[in-house]
Protein backbone atom coordinates (compact mmCIF):
# COMPACT_ATOMS: atom_id res chain seq x y z
CA UNK A 1 0.00 0.00 0.00
CA UNK A 2 1.50 3.35 -0.99
CA UNK A 3 1.38 6.35 1.29
CA UNK A 4 -0.73 8.24 -1.23
CA UNK A 5 -3.49 5.62 -0.98
CA UNK A 6 -3.57 5.54 2.80
CA UNK A 7 -6.48 7.15 4.66
CA UNK A 8 -6.21 10.76 5.74
CA UNK A 9 -6.70 11.66 9.37
CA UNK A 10 -9.84 13.43 10.56
CA UNK A 11 -9.53 16.90 12.04
CA UNK A 12 -8.97 15.46 15.52
CA UNK A 13 -7.70 12.10 16.70
CA UNK A 14 -9.44 11.82 20.04
CA UNK A 15 -9.12 8.12 20.85
CA UNK A 16 -6.67 5.29 20.34
CA UNK A 17 -9.25 3.73 18.00
CA UNK A 18 -8.98 6.83 15.80
CA UNK A 19 -5.20 6.45 15.68
CA UNK A 20 -5.43 2.71 15.00
CA UNK A 21 -7.19 3.36 11.70
CA UNK A 22 -4.02 5.07 10.45
CA UNK A 23 -1.62 2.24 11.38
CA UNK A 24 0.55 0.94 8.55
CA UNK A 25 3.67 -1.10 9.35
CA UNK A 26 5.86 -0.68 6.29
CA UNK A 27 9.04 -1.95 7.97
CA UNK A 28 7.54 -5.16 9.30
CA UNK A 29 5.45 -5.66 6.17
CA UNK A 30 8.22 -5.19 3.62
CA UNK A 31 11.44 -6.26 5.37
CA UNK A 32 12.66 -9.53 6.84
CA UNK A 33 11.93 -10.70 10.34
CA UNK A 34 14.79 -12.37 12.22
CA UNK A 35 14.21 -16.08 11.50
CA UNK A 36 15.29 -17.00 15.03
CA UNK A 37 12.78 -14.63 16.67
CA UNK A 38 9.80 -15.74 18.72
CA UNK A 39 6.15 -15.35 17.77
CA UNK A 40 5.23 -13.81 21.14
CA UNK A 41 8.03 -11.24 21.31
CA UNK A 42 9.31 -12.32 24.73
CA UNK A 43 12.87 -11.99 23.50
CA UNK A 44 14.76 -10.28 26.29
CA UNK A 45 18.09 -12.06 26.72
CA UNK A 46 21.22 -10.88 24.87
CA UNK A 47 21.83 -13.04 21.81
CA UNK A 48 23.34 -12.88 18.37
CA UNK A 49 21.01 -11.86 15.55
CA UNK A 50 22.49 -13.24 12.34
CA UNK A 51 19.99 -12.08 9.74
CA UNK A 52 16.71 -10.28 9.26
CA UNK A 53 16.04 -6.55 9.44
CA UNK A 54 14.14 -6.52 12.73
CA UNK A 55 13.29 -8.57 15.79
CA UNK A 56 9.68 -8.59 17.04
CA UNK A 57 9.76 -7.54 20.70
CA UNK A 58 7.00 -7.15 23.23
CA UNK A 59 7.89 -3.98 25.19
CA UNK A 60 7.94 -4.22 28.97
CA UNK A 61 5.44 -1.90 30.62
CA UNK A 62 6.42 0.35 33.51
CA UNK A 63 4.62 -0.02 36.84
CA UNK A 64 1.98 2.47 38.00
CA UNK A 65 2.55 5.04 35.26
CA UNK A 66 1.85 8.72 35.78
CA UNK A 67 1.46 11.38 33.11
CA UNK A 68 4.07 14.14 33.09
CA UNK A 69 3.75 15.93 29.77
CA UNK A 70 3.04 15.72 26.07
CA UNK A 71 4.11 17.96 23.21
CA UNK A 72 1.15 20.24 22.58
CA UNK A 73 2.85 21.55 19.46
CA UNK A 74 3.36 18.12 17.98
CA UNK A 75 -0.07 16.89 19.03
CA UNK A 76 -1.56 19.82 17.17
CA UNK A 77 0.50 19.05 14.06
CA UNK A 78 -0.65 15.43 14.16
CA UNK A 79 -4.28 16.36 14.78
CA UNK A 80 -4.26 14.70 18.22
CA UNK A 81 -6.59 16.06 20.88
CA UNK A 82 -4.58 17.16 23.92
CA UNK A 83 -6.86 15.07 26.14
CA UNK A 84 -5.68 11.92 24.33
CA UNK A 85 -2.36 11.90 26.22
CA UNK A 86 -4.10 11.19 29.53
CA UNK A 87 -6.64 8.62 28.36
CA UNK A 88 -6.08 5.16 29.89
CA UNK A 89 -5.77 3.48 26.48
CA UNK A 90 -3.14 5.90 25.18
CA UNK A 91 -1.17 5.81 28.42
CA UNK A 92 -1.27 2.02 28.46
CA UNK A 93 0.19 1.77 24.96
CA UNK A 94 2.84 4.44 25.37
CA UNK A 95 4.03 3.11 28.71
CA UNK A 96 4.80 -0.27 27.16
CA UNK A 97 1.62 -2.36 27.33
CA UNK A 98 0.41 -3.35 23.84
CA UNK A 99 -1.85 -6.16 25.01
CA UNK A 100 -5.08 -4.19 24.54
CA UNK A 101 -4.33 -2.07 21.47
CA UNK A 102 -7.20 -1.96 18.96
CA UNK A 103 -7.07 -3.65 15.55
CA UNK A 104 -5.21 -3.23 13.20
CA UNK A 105 -2.46 -2.11 15.57
CA UNK A 106 0.25 -4.68 16.23
CA UNK A 107 0.50 -6.21 19.67
CA UNK A 108 4.22 -6.60 19.06
CA UNK A 109 6.83 -3.91 18.76
CA UNK A 110 10.20 -4.28 17.08
CA UNK A 111 13.87 -3.59 17.58
CA UNK A 112 16.62 -3.34 14.98
CA UNK A 113 20.30 -4.21 14.82
CA UNK A 114 23.05 -1.99 13.47
CA UNK A 115 26.80 -1.68 13.31
CA UNK A 116 28.87 0.79 15.29
CA UNK A 117 31.47 3.03 13.73
CA UNK A 118 33.28 5.61 15.83
CA UNK A 119 34.82 8.37 13.76
CA UNK A 120 35.10 6.18 10.68
CA UNK A 121 36.31 2.95 12.31
CA UNK A 122 33.96 0.02 12.83
CA UNK A 123 33.98 -1.53 16.30
CA UNK A 124 32.65 -4.87 17.51
CA UNK A 125 34.06 -4.80 21.07
CA UNK A 126 30.80 -3.30 22.37
CA UNK A 127 29.01 -6.42 21.19
CA UNK A 128 29.15 -9.06 23.96
CA UNK A 129 29.86 -11.75 21.36
CA UNK A 130 32.75 -9.89 19.71
CA UNK A 131 31.08 -10.40 16.34
CA UNK A 132 28.96 -7.27 15.90
CA UNK A 133 25.81 -9.39 15.72
CA UNK A 134 24.55 -8.33 19.12
CA UNK A 135 24.58 -4.57 18.71
CA UNK A 136 21.36 -2.58 18.18
CA UNK A 137 18.30 -1.16 19.93
CA UNK A 138 18.99 -2.13 23.53
CA UNK A 139 16.21 -0.13 25.18
CA UNK A 140 14.31 1.44 22.28
CA UNK A 141 11.24 -0.44 21.06
CA UNK A 142 9.17 0.84 18.14
CA UNK A 143 5.47 0.29 18.68
CA UNK A 144 3.68 1.99 15.80
CA UNK A 145 3.98 3.13 12.21
CA UNK A 146 1.16 5.35 11.03
CA UNK A 147 0.48 7.68 8.15
CA UNK A 148 -1.03 10.90 9.46
CA UNK A 149 -1.89 13.74 7.08
CA UNK A 150 0.07 11.94 4.33
CA UNK A 151 3.22 11.81 6.47
CA UNK A 152 4.55 8.49 7.73
CA UNK A 153 5.67 8.47 11.37
CA UNK A 154 7.35 5.80 13.47
CA UNK A 155 6.76 5.93 17.21
CA UNK A 156 9.40 4.47 19.48
CA UNK A 157 9.47 3.94 23.24
CA UNK A 158 12.77 5.07 24.76
CA UNK A 159 13.18 2.88 27.82
CA UNK A 160 10.67 0.28 26.60
CA UNK A 161 12.47 -2.64 28.20
CA UNK A 162 14.94 -5.32 27.19
CA UNK A 163 15.56 -6.53 23.66
CA UNK A 164 18.06 -9.09 22.31
CA UNK A 165 20.42 -6.13 21.86
CA UNK A 166 20.33 -5.03 25.51
CA UNK A 167 23.85 -6.39 26.18
CA UNK A 168 22.92 -7.32 29.72
CA UNK A 169 21.42 -3.95 30.67
CA UNK A 170 17.92 -3.43 32.09
CA UNK A 171 16.36 -1.78 29.03
CA UNK A 172 15.13 1.17 31.04
CA UNK A 173 15.47 4.93 30.80
CA UNK A 174 15.42 7.08 33.91
CA UNK A 175 13.36 10.20 34.52
CA UNK A 176 16.37 12.52 34.34
CA UNK A 177 17.47 11.50 30.84
CA UNK A 178 13.89 11.18 29.63
CA UNK A 179 13.11 14.78 30.59
CA UNK A 180 16.25 15.99 28.82
CA UNK A 181 15.36 14.20 25.59
CA UNK A 182 11.68 15.07 25.74
CA UNK A 183 12.38 18.81 26.08
CA UNK A 184 15.38 18.89 23.74
CA UNK A 185 13.66 17.36 20.72
CA UNK A 186 10.81 19.87 20.68
CA UNK A 187 13.23 22.72 21.43
CA UNK A 188 15.39 21.75 18.46
CA UNK A 189 12.32 21.59 16.22
CA UNK A 190 11.33 25.08 17.35
CA UNK A 191 14.87 26.26 16.59
CA UNK A 192 14.42 25.04 13.01
CA UNK A 193 16.90 22.16 13.31
CA UNK A 194 15.95 18.83 11.67
CA UNK A 195 15.20 16.41 14.52
CA UNK A 196 13.19 13.52 15.84
CA UNK A 197 10.16 14.69 17.82
CA UNK A 198 8.71 14.16 21.29
CA UNK A 199 5.22 12.78 21.76
CA UNK A 200 4.69 11.95 25.43
CA UNK A 201 6.45 11.43 28.75
CA UNK A 202 5.35 9.16 31.59
CA UNK A 203 7.02 8.06 34.82
CA UNK A 204 6.51 5.09 37.12
CA UNK A 205 5.33 6.10 40.58
CA UNK A 206 6.88 2.99 42.15
CA UNK A 207 9.60 1.54 39.91
CA UNK A 208 13.24 2.62 40.18
CA UNK A 209 16.60 1.49 38.85
CA UNK A 210 20.18 2.06 39.93
CA UNK A 211 22.35 4.35 37.83
CA UNK A 212 25.87 5.79 38.23
CA UNK A 213 25.77 9.54 38.77
CA UNK A 214 27.67 12.41 40.32
CA UNK A 215 27.65 13.55 43.93
CA UNK A 216 26.20 17.02 44.53
CA UNK A 217 28.80 19.62 43.62
CA UNK A 218 31.26 17.01 42.34
CA UNK A 219 33.88 18.01 39.81
CA UNK A 220 34.74 14.41 38.97
CA UNK A 221 34.88 13.52 35.28
CA UNK A 222 33.18 10.19 36.01
CA UNK A 223 30.13 9.32 38.12
CA UNK A 224 31.24 8.59 41.67
CA UNK A 225 28.19 6.90 43.17
CA UNK A 226 25.12 4.81 42.40
CA UNK A 227 21.72 6.43 42.83
CA UNK A 228 18.16 5.16 42.64
CA UNK A 229 16.17 6.91 39.91
CA UNK A 230 12.54 6.66 38.77
CA UNK A 231 11.88 4.71 35.59
CA UNK A 232 10.30 6.67 32.74
CA UNK A 233 9.27 6.18 29.13
CA UNK A 234 9.36 8.91 26.53
CA UNK A 235 8.02 8.34 23.04
CA UNK A 236 10.13 9.76 20.26
CA UNK A 237 8.78 10.06 16.73
CA UNK A 238 10.43 10.31 13.30
CA UNK A 239 9.71 9.38 9.69
CA UNK A 240 11.98 6.42 10.44
CA UNK A 241 14.74 5.46 12.85
CA UNK A 242 16.99 4.12 10.10
CA UNK A 243 20.65 4.86 10.78
CA UNK A 244 23.94 4.77 8.94
CA UNK A 245 24.88 1.93 11.27
CA UNK A 246 22.06 -0.22 9.88
CA UNK A 247 23.27 0.18 6.30
CA UNK A 248 26.79 -0.64 7.51
CA UNK A 249 25.63 -3.83 9.22
CA UNK A 250 23.97 -5.26 6.11
CA UNK A 251 26.83 -4.14 3.88
CA UNK A 252 29.33 -5.93 6.13
CA UNK A 253 27.32 -9.13 5.88
CA UNK A 254 26.95 -8.78 2.10
CA UNK A 255 30.62 -7.97 1.64
CA UNK A 256 31.68 -11.29 3.18
CA UNK A 257 28.63 -13.22 1.97
CA UNK A 258 27.77 -14.04 5.57
CA UNK A 259 24.57 -15.90 4.65
CA UNK A 260 22.67 -16.83 1.52
CA UNK A 261 20.48 -13.71 1.34
CA UNK A 262 22.91 -11.15 2.75
CA UNK A 263 23.12 -9.18 -0.51
CA UNK A 264 19.35 -9.26 -0.89
CA UNK A 265 18.89 -7.90 2.65
CA UNK A 266 21.27 -5.03 1.91
CA UNK A 267 19.35 -4.19 -1.26
CA UNK A 268 16.08 -4.31 0.69
CA UNK A 269 17.19 -2.01 3.50
CA UNK A 270 18.61 0.57 1.07
CA UNK A 271 15.38 0.54 -0.95
CA UNK A 272 13.46 0.91 2.31
CA UNK A 273 15.54 3.97 3.20
CA UNK A 274 14.63 5.51 -0.15
CA UNK A 275 10.94 4.70 0.31
CA UNK A 276 10.81 6.03 3.86
CA UNK A 277 13.03 9.10 3.66
CA UNK A 278 13.60 10.12 0.03
CA UNK A 279 10.69 9.01 -2.11
CA UNK A 280 9.75 12.63 -2.85
CA UNK A 281 13.20 13.45 -4.32
CA UNK A 282 14.33 10.16 -5.90
CA UNK A 283 12.70 9.06 -9.16
CA UNK A 284 11.08 5.66 -8.63
CA UNK A 285 11.56 4.89 -12.33
CA UNK A 286 15.34 5.26 -12.14
CA UNK A 287 17.62 2.24 -12.22
CA UNK A 288 18.86 0.95 -8.86
CA UNK A 289 22.40 2.35 -9.38
CA UNK A 290 20.91 5.75 -10.23
CA UNK A 291 18.77 5.64 -7.09
CA UNK A 292 21.82 4.84 -4.98
CA UNK A 293 23.75 7.76 -6.45
CA UNK A 294 20.89 10.16 -5.82
CA UNK A 295 20.48 8.79 -2.28
CA UNK A 296 24.14 9.59 -1.57
CA UNK A 297 23.77 13.09 -3.00
CA UNK A 298 20.55 13.89 -1.12
CA UNK A 299 21.84 12.52 2.19
CA UNK A 300 24.99 14.60 1.85
CA UNK A 301 22.88 17.74 1.42
CA UNK A 302 20.73 16.97 4.46
CA UNK A 303 23.64 15.92 6.66
CA UNK A 304 25.73 19.01 5.96
CA UNK A 305 22.70 21.27 6.42
CA UNK A 306 22.00 19.65 9.79
CA UNK A 307 25.59 20.23 10.96
CA UNK A 308 25.40 23.90 9.94
CA UNK A 309 22.19 24.20 11.95
CA UNK A 310 23.83 22.57 14.98
CA UNK A 311 26.60 25.16 14.88
CA UNK A 312 24.09 27.96 14.28
CA UNK A 313 22.27 27.29 17.57
CA UNK A 314 25.28 26.17 19.64
CA UNK A 315 24.30 22.49 19.85
CA UNK A 316 26.86 19.73 20.46
CA UNK A 317 25.60 16.18 19.95
CA UNK A 318 28.45 14.75 22.01
CA UNK A 319 28.45 11.18 20.65
CA UNK A 320 28.05 11.34 16.88
CA UNK A 321 28.78 7.71 16.01
CA UNK A 322 27.29 6.08 12.91
CA UNK A 323 24.59 4.42 15.01
CA UNK A 324 23.48 7.89 16.13
CA UNK A 325 23.45 9.27 12.58
CA UNK A 326 19.97 9.12 11.03
CA UNK A 327 19.96 8.37 7.29
CA UNK A 328 17.08 10.84 7.04
CA UNK A 329 19.51 13.62 7.90
CA UNK A 330 17.99 14.77 11.20
CA UNK A 331 19.17 14.87 14.81
CA UNK A 332 18.48 11.50 16.35
CA UNK A 333 20.24 10.87 19.62
CA UNK A 334 19.87 13.01 22.75
CA UNK A 335 22.10 11.20 25.20
CA UNK A 336 25.15 13.31 26.14
CA UNK A 337 24.11 16.42 24.22
CA UNK A 338 24.65 19.99 25.34
CA UNK A 339 24.29 23.62 24.26
CA UNK A 340 27.28 25.96 24.46
CA UNK A 341 27.22 28.57 27.17
CA UNK A 342 30.72 29.99 26.71
CA UNK A 343 31.82 29.86 23.09
CA UNK A 344 34.50 27.20 22.83
CA UNK A 345 35.29 25.36 19.58
CA UNK A 346 36.47 22.43 21.74
CA UNK A 347 33.29 22.30 23.83
CA UNK A 348 32.23 18.73 24.50
CA UNK A 349 29.38 17.90 26.85
CA UNK A 350 30.26 14.23 27.30
CA UNK A 351 33.25 13.33 29.47
CA UNK A 352 33.93 10.24 27.33
CA UNK A 353 33.42 11.86 23.94
CA UNK A 354 36.87 13.12 23.11
CA UNK A 355 37.74 16.09 20.93
CA UNK A 356 36.66 14.36 17.73
CA UNK A 357 33.03 15.05 18.73
CA UNK A 358 33.69 18.58 20.00
CA UNK A 359 31.43 21.48 18.97
CA UNK A 360 33.33 22.82 15.96
CA UNK A 361 34.57 19.35 14.98
CA UNK A 362 31.10 18.00 14.32
CA UNK A 363 31.46 18.53 10.58
CA UNK A 364 34.47 16.19 10.58
CA UNK A 365 32.52 13.60 12.55
CA UNK A 366 29.68 13.87 10.04
CA UNK A 367 32.13 13.36 7.19
CA UNK A 368 33.41 10.17 8.85
CA UNK A 369 29.85 8.85 9.16
CA UNK A 370 29.15 9.79 5.58
CA UNK A 371 32.28 7.94 4.48
CA UNK A 372 31.01 4.77 6.18
CA UNK A 373 27.65 5.24 4.48
CA UNK A 374 29.31 5.48 1.05
CA UNK A 375 31.45 2.43 1.80
CA UNK A 376 28.27 0.48 2.48
CA UNK A 377 26.65 1.66 -0.76
CA UNK A 378 29.70 0.62 -2.79
CA UNK A 379 28.86 -3.01 -2.14
CA UNK A 380 25.76 -2.55 -4.30
CA UNK A 381 27.73 -0.87 -7.12
CA UNK A 382 30.56 -3.36 -7.56
CA UNK A 383 29.33 -4.33 -11.03
CA UNK A 384 28.68 -0.71 -12.05
CA UNK A 385 32.11 0.98 -12.32
CA UNK A 386 30.72 4.17 -13.85
CA UNK A 387 28.36 4.68 -10.91
CA UNK A 388 31.13 3.80 -8.45
CA UNK A 389 33.16 6.63 -9.93
CA UNK A 390 30.26 9.05 -9.50
CA UNK A 391 29.79 7.93 -5.90
CA UNK A 392 33.48 8.53 -5.21
CA UNK A 393 33.21 12.02 -6.68
CA UNK A 394 30.16 12.81 -4.54
CA UNK A 395 31.93 11.59 -1.40
CA UNK A 396 34.97 13.70 -2.21
CA UNK A 397 32.73 16.77 -2.45
CA UNK A 398 31.64 16.49 1.19
CA UNK A 399 34.03 19.12 2.54
CA UNK A 400 33.12 21.57 -0.20
CA UNK A 401 29.38 21.07 0.35
CA UNK A 402 29.81 21.44 4.12
CA UNK A 403 31.85 24.63 3.67
CA UNK A 404 29.08 26.06 1.48
CA UNK A 405 26.45 25.24 4.11
CA UNK A 406 28.57 26.66 6.91
CA UNK A 407 29.31 29.82 4.95
CA UNK A 408 25.60 30.31 4.27
CA UNK A 409 24.88 29.83 7.98
CA UNK A 410 27.52 32.33 9.15
CA UNK A 411 26.31 34.91 6.65
CA UNK A 412 22.78 34.56 8.03
CA UNK A 413 23.94 34.83 11.64
CA UNK A 414 25.78 38.03 10.75
CA UNK A 415 22.89 39.48 8.75
CA UNK A 416 24.65 39.42 5.39
CA UNK A 417 23.30 38.66 1.94
CA UNK A 418 25.18 36.18 -0.30
CA UNK A 419 28.50 37.69 -1.33
CA UNK A 420 29.01 38.64 -4.96
CA UNK A 421 32.75 39.00 -5.43
CA UNK A 422 36.08 37.68 -4.21
CA UNK A 423 36.98 40.90 -2.39
CA UNK A 424 33.87 40.72 -0.24
CA UNK A 425 34.47 37.00 0.41
CA UNK A 426 37.99 37.71 1.62
CA UNK A 427 36.71 40.53 3.84
CA UNK A 428 34.00 38.27 5.25
CA UNK A 429 36.40 35.40 5.96
CA UNK A 430 38.75 37.80 7.75
CA UNK A 431 35.83 39.24 9.73
CA UNK A 432 34.60 35.78 10.76
CA UNK A 433 38.05 34.53 11.77
CA UNK A 434 38.62 37.65 13.85
CA UNK A 435 35.20 37.26 15.47
CA UNK A 436 35.77 33.65 16.46
CA UNK A 437 39.15 34.56 17.93
CA UNK A 438 37.65 37.45 19.92
CA UNK A 439 34.74 35.33 21.17
CA UNK A 440 37.13 32.69 22.45
CA UNK A 441 39.61 35.15 23.93
CA UNK A 442 37.11 37.38 25.77
CA UNK A 443 35.20 34.90 26.41
CA UNK A 444 31.55 35.38 25.41
CA UNK A 445 28.25 33.58 25.77
CA UNK A 446 27.51 32.18 22.30
CA UNK A 447 23.72 32.69 22.35
CA UNK A 448 23.65 36.05 24.12
CA UNK A 449 26.33 37.51 21.88
CA UNK A 450 24.58 36.81 18.59
CA UNK A 451 21.21 37.84 19.95
CA UNK A 452 22.59 41.18 21.13
CA UNK A 453 24.41 41.63 17.82
CA UNK A 454 21.08 41.08 16.06
CA UNK A 455 19.92 44.47 17.34
CA UNK A 456 22.80 46.07 15.38
CA UNK A 457 24.08 48.10 18.34
CA UNK A 458 25.74 51.49 17.93
CA UNK A 459 28.59 50.49 20.22
CA UNK A 460 29.84 47.43 22.10
CA UNK A 461 28.01 48.09 25.38
CA UNK A 462 25.04 45.80 24.55
CA UNK A 463 27.48 43.09 23.39
CA UNK A 464 29.18 43.21 26.77
CA UNK A 465 26.07 41.62 28.27
CA UNK A 466 27.46 38.41 26.76
CA UNK A 467 30.98 38.82 28.18
CA UNK A 468 31.90 36.47 31.02
CA UNK A 469 34.83 38.68 32.01
CA UNK A 470 32.84 41.74 33.07
CA UNK A 471 35.72 43.87 34.35
CA UNK A 472 36.87 46.81 32.21
CA UNK A 473 39.58 45.85 29.78
CA UNK A 474 40.43 48.67 27.41
CA UNK A 475 42.49 46.46 25.11
CA UNK A 476 39.62 43.99 24.62
CA UNK A 477 37.14 46.85 24.22
CA UNK A 478 39.33 48.39 21.52
CA UNK A 479 39.45 45.10 19.57
CA UNK A 480 35.69 44.66 19.84
CA UNK A 481 35.00 48.24 18.77
CA UNK A 482 37.19 47.80 15.71
CA UNK A 483 35.49 44.54 14.84
CA UNK A 484 32.00 46.04 15.24
CA UNK A 485 32.89 48.91 12.92
CA UNK A 486 34.31 46.49 10.36
CA UNK A 487 31.15 44.36 10.51
CA UNK A 488 28.83 47.34 10.12
CA UNK A 489 30.90 48.60 7.20
CA UNK A 490 30.61 45.24 5.44
CA UNK A 491 26.91 45.16 6.26
CA UNK A 492 26.41 48.56 4.66
CA UNK A 493 28.48 47.68 1.61
CA UNK A 494 26.61 44.39 1.27
CA UNK A 495 23.26 46.18 1.21
CA UNK A 496 24.28 48.76 -1.40
CA UNK A 497 24.99 45.90 -3.81
CA UNK A 498 21.58 44.32 -3.22
CA UNK A 499 18.73 44.74 -5.70
CA UNK A 500 16.40 45.33 -2.74
CA UNK A 501 18.38 46.97 0.06
CA UNK A 502 17.11 46.37 3.59
CA UNK A 503 16.86 48.84 6.45
CA UNK A 504 18.67 48.11 9.69
CA UNK A 505 15.31 47.24 11.22
CA UNK A 506 14.71 44.63 8.51
CA UNK A 507 18.20 43.18 8.88
CA UNK A 508 17.75 43.01 12.65
CA UNK A 509 14.42 41.23 12.30
CA UNK A 510 15.92 38.62 9.97
CA UNK A 511 18.93 38.09 12.23
CA UNK A 512 16.63 37.44 15.17
CA UNK A 513 15.00 34.64 13.18
CA UNK A 514 18.30 32.72 13.03
CA UNK A 515 19.88 33.79 16.35
CA UNK A 516 17.70 32.45 19.16
CA UNK A 517 17.15 34.26 22.42
CA UNK A 518 16.53 31.15 24.54
CA UNK A 519 18.57 27.96 24.60
CA UNK A 520 17.98 24.81 26.66
CA UNK A 521 21.02 25.09 28.87
CA UNK A 522 21.94 22.23 31.20
CA UNK A 523 21.63 24.39 34.31
CA UNK A 524 17.97 24.97 33.39
CA UNK A 525 17.40 21.23 33.05
CA UNK A 526 18.93 20.16 36.36
CA UNK A 527 16.36 21.82 38.66
CA UNK A 528 13.56 20.62 36.34
CA UNK A 529 14.46 16.96 36.69
CA UNK A 530 15.36 17.31 40.37
CA UNK A 531 11.88 18.72 41.08
CA UNK A 532 10.27 16.10 38.85
CA UNK A 533 11.87 13.33 40.90
CA UNK A 534 9.80 14.69 43.81
CA UNK A 535 6.61 14.73 41.74
CA UNK A 536 6.68 18.43 40.84
CA UNK A 537 6.49 18.96 37.06
CA UNK A 538 6.04 22.73 37.11
CA UNK A 539 9.48 23.55 35.71
CA UNK A 540 9.12 20.98 32.93
CA UNK A 541 5.96 22.70 31.73
CA UNK A 542 7.56 26.12 32.05
CA UNK A 543 10.57 25.04 30.02
CA UNK A 544 8.22 23.57 27.41
CA UNK A 545 6.53 26.94 27.01
CA UNK A 546 9.74 28.96 26.88
CA UNK A 547 11.85 26.64 24.76
CA UNK A 548 9.25 26.03 22.08
CA UNK A 549 9.32 29.79 21.39
CA UNK A 550 13.08 30.34 21.39
CA UNK A 551 13.15 33.33 19.02
CA UNK A 552 10.35 35.31 20.65
CA UNK A 553 10.58 38.15 23.11
CA UNK A 554 8.88 36.89 26.26
CA UNK A 555 7.76 38.31 29.59
CA UNK A 556 10.34 40.17 31.65
CA UNK A 557 10.33 37.56 34.42
CA UNK A 558 11.09 34.89 31.78
CA UNK A 559 13.86 37.00 30.29
CA UNK A 560 15.42 37.63 33.71
CA UNK A 561 15.33 33.91 34.46
CA UNK A 562 16.40 32.37 31.15
CA UNK A 563 18.27 35.06 29.20
CA UNK A 564 21.43 35.41 31.24
CA UNK A 565 25.00 34.31 31.65
CA UNK A 566 25.82 30.98 33.22
CA UNK A 567 26.44 31.57 36.95
CA UNK A 568 30.04 31.03 37.99
CA UNK A 569 29.02 28.46 40.63
CA UNK A 570 28.07 26.00 37.86
CA UNK A 571 31.39 26.04 36.02
CA UNK A 572 33.24 22.70 36.16
CA UNK A 573 30.42 21.10 38.16
CA UNK A 574 29.65 17.51 37.12
CA UNK A 575 26.13 16.95 35.82
CA UNK A 576 25.86 20.62 34.88
CA UNK A 577 28.96 21.61 32.93
CA UNK A 578 29.48 18.07 31.66
CA UNK A 579 27.60 14.78 31.75
CA UNK A 580 28.24 11.06 31.44
CA UNK A 581 26.95 8.81 28.67
CA UNK A 582 24.19 7.57 30.97
CA UNK A 583 22.75 11.09 30.86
Amino acid sequence: MTDQNLPKTALKISTLNDLAKLADYSLMDSLNRDPDSTSHGLDYEPRQVFSGHYVPVNPTKIENPEYIAHSKTFFNELGFADELAQTPEFMQMFTGDLSQVPTPMSKLGWATGYALSIYGTEYIQQCPFQTGNGYGDGRAVSVLEAVINNQRWEMQLKGGGKTPYCRGADGRAVLRSSIREFLAQEHMHALGVPTSRSLSLYVSKTQTVQRPWFSKGSMSQNPDRMISEPVAISTRVAPSFLRVGQIELFARRARINEHTISMQELEQIVQHVIDREYKDVIDTHSSNPEKIIELARQFQTRLTSMIANWIRVGFCQGNFNSDNCAVGGFTLDYGPFGFCDVYDPHYQSWTGGGQHFAFMNQGNAAQKNYGMFCSALRVLLDSHPEHLQILNEIENEFSKVLDTQMNKMWLAKLGLNPLTNETDELAFNELLTELQTLMQHTPVDYTLFFRELSSIPNDIEPLKKSFYAQQDNKEIDTHWTAWLEKWKSLLSSNETKSATPRTNEQISKQMKLVNPKYILREWFLVPAYEQAAKGDYTLIHELQDVMTNPYDEQAKEIEDKYYRLKPSKYFEVAGVSFVSCSS
